[in-house]
């Protein structure tokens, strides 16, 4: 069973950038439709974005508009979010998944065979 381990998390000015990366660990990482979820105080889990398991083509939840990129590398069995331009209302916890079914680039809950534990993100003002 692959293991998802996310880093790159911690504190930010607002307009500042942060990196996300998720590692896999344990099987095959390509195998695996992948995404970035976030999850803030008091709110529900909500999707950001998802890439495809070539790393060919991605989807963003329009809430991003055009701050977050996501992106892989099958070689080193890891996934990226870069994030920009960030605001204090991004702040929450980040956590990788990843779906073994479905080619869509949108990613349900339901969907998710494996999550990683989840880095914090928080945006000062």
């Amino acid at each position: 069973q692959v293991q998802l381990v996310e880093s790159g998390g911690g504190l930010v000015q607002a307009g500042g950038s942060l990196r996300l990366s998720c590692a896999a660990s344990g099987g095959s990482f390509s195998v695996y439709r992948m995404g970035w979820f976030r999850q803030a105080p008091g709110k529900e889990r909500e999707f950001l974005a998802a890439i495809s398991r070539t790393g060919t083509s991605t989807g963003y939840s329009d809430s991003l508009k055009g701050r977050f990129t996501i992106s892989r590398d099958n070689a080193k069995n890891t996934m990226y979010l870069q994030m920009n331009n960030l605001k204090p209302e991004d702040t929450g916890v980040y956590s990788c998944a990843g779906a073994r079914t479905g080619y869509a680039l949108r990613i349900d809950t339901s969907e998710v065979n494996i999550w990683g534990q989840g880095t914090q993100v928080t945006v000062s003002s």
